[in-house]
C-alpha cells in the first residue's frame, strides 16, 4: 500500500526494490542524470524522465568550490504550500552528493518544476523538523531508509522554500 492507502502497481514495487541494490547504486548516478538532461534538453523543459517514477525538478544551484552554475535533475517530494524536500541520498552512495554541498555553501538556488523557473533558498533540516521530513519521505519513496541502512553517513535533507 502507499502512504494515501492506494495500492502501489507491481512495476513501481519492481523499481523499488530493484533502486535498493548496490549495483544500481553503482550505475544509476551515471545513467539516471544523463537520461534525465538528455530528454529534458530535447522537449524543451516539458519532460523529466524520473518524474514518471517521483517527482523531479532541475536544481540549478552554484558550485561551492568554482562557483560556477550546476545544474542538476533530482527528485523531490513536493509539500503543500509550495515547498519541496531534496533527499541527499546519493542512490545510497557513501559520499554525500555534490549538489548538497553547493546548496549548503549558496543556497539561494534555481529550481524548474513543471516547466517553471521558481527562485528558491535551501534550508538543512535538523532535528525535529528533520525528524519529522525522514518520516514523509520514507513514506514517500520506502527506498530512502535502505539507503540510509547501508550508509554511515546521515542523509541531508533540504527544504526548499520559495523566494521573494
Amino acid at each position: 500500500m502507499s502512504a494515501a492507502g492506494r495500492p502501489v502497481p507491481a512495476g513501481v514495487r519492481l523499481i523499488r526494490r530493484v533502486s535498493t541494490t548496490r549495483a544500481f547504486a553503482k550505475v544509476a548516478p551515471h545513467v539516471v542524470p544523463a537520461l534525465d538532461r538528455a530528454v529534458h534538453r530535447l522537449t524543451r523543459g516539458r519532460v523529466l524522465l524520473s518524474a514518471r517514477l517521483l517527482p523531479g525538478l532541475i536544481l540549478t544551484s552554484t558550485g561551492a568550490r568554482s562557483g560556477q552554475s550546476r545544474r542538476t535533475p533530482l527528485a523531490c517530494m513536493p509539500e503543500s504550500g509550495g515547498t519541496f524536500v531534496l533527499v541527499g541520498s546519493n542512490f545510497g552512495r557513501p559520499g554525500h552528493p555534490s549538489w548538497s554541498a553547493n546548496l549548503l555553501a549558496h543556497p539561494d538556488a534555481e529550481i524548474t518544476w513543471q516547466g517553471r523557473d521558481i527562485a528558491v533558498r535551501a534550508r538543512l533540516l535538523e532535528d525535529a523538523e528533520r525528524e519529522s521530513a525522514w518520516s514523509a519521505v520514507v513514506g514517500f519513496w520506502p527506498p530512502y531508509a535502505q539507503y540510509q541502512a547501508r550508509v554511515e553517513r546521515r542523509i541531508r535533507l533540504f527544504r526548499l522554500e520559495p523566494r521573494g
